[in-house]
């Protein structure tokens, strides 16, 4: 199996898993197959082994791949996969990328109130540890979107109900590319800082159990983020 190297103007978990994605779906990956290590893909792809990690949690939401603790990643047989898809060129249009923006608001809102109320300590010490990751010496490149991600994804974790997961974070790697756009267009030292304050007080409204505070905090970081990228969508 021979996978090319990815541009590094790329978002990169969203191409590795593209690609990836493809040779399952034509089938040059069967079906029960197990996926090539990770060591082996972030060779073969030129990454590091985290954003090679951040390709197959993108797959697994996308029901094309299942993990298996200390196993590995397995190919899905073909009638457990997902019926719906959302390709990324899709969201090239800028109002099919709105309105799945949309689509996300009420969803990480409520899942930041069931967070506050239902995280355990596990929970609250794996968001403290993406947001670890959001302010170390990486959050300048690539490795800050993937904490950035991985972030969300722990908030849907710690609602204690598997779909929040499934569901944001499927849709968290869809427009994951929002968030190089508004690196793009932004001062990046002043996006990056903002960026990381908003998760802070997101993490710190779960910590309180509070979920009304917490669903405000959720509410005014997509707020922030859909402004920087210059959409506009519906109050919530």
């Amino acid at each position: 199996m021979d996978f090319g190297q990815i541009r590094r103007g790329e978002h990169l978990p969203a191409r590795i898993a593209a690609q990836i994605g493809r040779e399952i779906v034509e089938g040059r990956i069967a079906p029960g197959e197990r996926l090539p290590t990770e060591h082996f893909l972030a060779s073969s792809f030129g990454v590091s082994r985290s954003v090679v990690r951040e390709a197959i949690a993108q797959l697994r939401n996308e029901g094309l791949v299942e993990t298996r603790q200390g196993v590995g990643a397995f190919a899905t047989e073909q009638q457990s996969r997902q019926a719906i898809r959302i390709e990324q060129h899709d969201l090239d249009n800028k109002s099919t990328f709105r309105d799945l923006f949309q689509l996300r608001v009420p969803l990480e809102i409520e899942a930041a109130g069931l967070a506050a109320v239902h995280h355990t300590d596990a929970d609250l010490a794996k968001l403290d540890e993406t947001l670890a990751a959001m302010m170390g010496a990486d959050k300048w490149t690539e490795q800050g979107i993937v904490a950035d991600l991985a972030f969300h994804r722990a908030v849907a974790t710690s609602t204690g109900n598997e779909y929040f997961s499934i569901f944001i974070g499927f849709i968290a790697e869809r427009i994951s590319l929002a968030i190089n756009e508004a690196r793009a267009v932004a001062v990046l030292e002043e996006i990056v800082e903002v960026t990381i304050a908003e998760h802070v007080d997101i993490r710190d409204a779960i910590a309180t159990r509070d979920p009304k505070k917490a669903r405000e905090a959720m509410k005014s970081h997509l707020s922030g983020a859909a402004k920087r990228i210059g959409l506009t969508i519906a109050s919530y």
